[in-house]
């Protein structure tokens, strides 16, 4: 199979394109920052020039970049890839970028006649380099045996829902609750040093309960030791909040506790963006790292 991946030089886009590649899967990478890709020629990776180029002779071509303007700029933009893919080949979003980015996405592919599955995923970096991500797959129903042996190299899991759109959605829902979950632990780590108590007790407290989880821990921990290394940057953290906010004002939600989350997070990502969505804290708590 012949996979073009557009943004292989990413958290995300990098270790699945050389998890493709060590599947023995015809892999050829294109980014706008090219130094980023170079290494994966060890792993057998064709580099090109741009995405027309890395598109052209594709049968899957996945799009992994930070945002729908550069999703649709490395589409559609001078040298994209739409133009240079066969009418049998198919476009595999796996981006996150939210209701309107992907109806836009959507009406491309169709001005195109370009088959157009929404598949983006969950995980950060660790998953990503294991093959463990969840991709939350929509799109017709003629399309997923093609594309299904590229998702079972990236995932570990695909859940299907429904015609193109549905697994956007279903991010936003996911991403409210990851997003919920960070900005709390956060904030109350701060309030427990605040208040004099060490937060490891907080964490002893829930032990083993049904208010404990394992990823508050893992964010807990980061912040006990001002580690905020990026598995997932705050500034795309931010950037996911406001497609949050803004799918929930689509549909007339009121939704106020996802809004604060949305300001907090775009107030972090001034300072600390490019660091780890855990670094939220900061804003709350700021501590010298």
């Amino acid at each position: 199979m012949r996979v073009a991946v557009l943004g292989a030089g990413g958290t995300m886009g990098y270790p699945m394109a050389r998890n493709l590649a060590r599947a023995r899967m015809n892999v050829t990478a294109w980014n706008r920052s090219p130094d980023k890709i170079t290494p994966l020629v060890d792993d057998g990776v064709r580099v090109a020039g741009s995405p027309a180029e890395a598109a052209a002779g594709a049968d899957i071509v996945l799009t992994m970049l930070a945002d729908g303007e550069a999703v649709l700029a490395a589409m559609d933009g001078p040298q994209g890839a739409a133009a240079a893919m066969t009418a049998a080949a198919t476009w595999a979003q796996m981006s996150t970028i939210g209701e309107a980015g992907t109806d836009e996405c959507a009406r491309l592919a169709a001005d195109r006649d370009l088959t157009f599955v929404d598949a983006p995923v969950l995980g950060t970096r660790q998953p990503a380099e294991q093959g463990q991500l969840v991709v939350l797959a929509s799109g017709p129903a003629e399309a997923r045996d093609r594309v299904q042996p590229v998702f079972d190299v990236v995932g570990g899991k695909t859940i299907w829902v429904g015609e193109a759109g549905g697994g956007s959605r279903l991010k936003l829902v996911a991403n409210s609750w990851v997003l919920a979950v960070v900005e709390a632990g956060a904030e109350t780590i701060a309030l427990a040093e605040g208040l004099g108590i060490r937060p490891e007790l907080f964490l002893e407290a829930i032990e083993g309960g049904t208010l404990d989880l394992p990823y508050l821990r893992l964010k807990a921990a980061a912040i006990a030791e001002r580690n905020f290394e990026p598995a997932f940057r705050l500034a795309l953290a931010a950037k996911d909040a406001a497609l949050v906010e803004d799918a929930a004002d689509r549909h007339e939600l009121d939704l106020p506790l996802l809004r604060a989350i949305r300001e907090r997070l775009a107030e972090g990502a001034k300072t600390h963006g490019d660091q780890d969505f855990s670094a939220t804290y900061l804003t709350s708590a700021p501590r010298p790292i």
